[in-house]
């Protein structure tokens, strides 16, 4: 087993977040926010990988025949669509705020006001 899909997680989750932090402009947030999210996919790489194995497809191999497990791949795809939906929705209100407020800039927004 190598740690080496792990750190590399932990360095792709580390920019996105660097990314976050320090953008200046929605969209910028939103991407960086995605880069982060897609972390997860190298995470789910590394658990569900297995030396050797071959994919989950049981009517063409012989039994005992070890497989990559199959739920870390349902996992990693519906990870996808979510990270799709999330990134789709932030990026629709990025564009209500540019339209209500007439920037993407972060600092410039006002409070909410109630």
């Amino acid at each position: 087993m190598s740690v080496l899909p792990y750190l590399v997680a932990g360095w792709i989750f580390l920019v996105g977040v660097y990314g976050l932090a320090t953008s200046r402009h929605l969209v910028h947030a939103v991407g960086c926010l995605a880069v982060a999210q897609s972390s997860t996919y190298v995470l789910l790489l590394a658990v569900g990988h297995r030396r050797g194995a071959t994919a989950p497809v049981f009517s063409d191999i012989p039994p005992g025949t070890t497989v990559v497990d199959p739920v870390v791949q349902a996992l990693a795809l519906t990870d996808v669509v979510v990270g799709a939906t999330v990134t789709a929705l932030l990026l629709a209100l990025v564009v209500q705020t540019r339209k209500r407020h007439g920037t993407v800039d972060p600092d410039e927004l006002s409070g909410l006001k109630g």
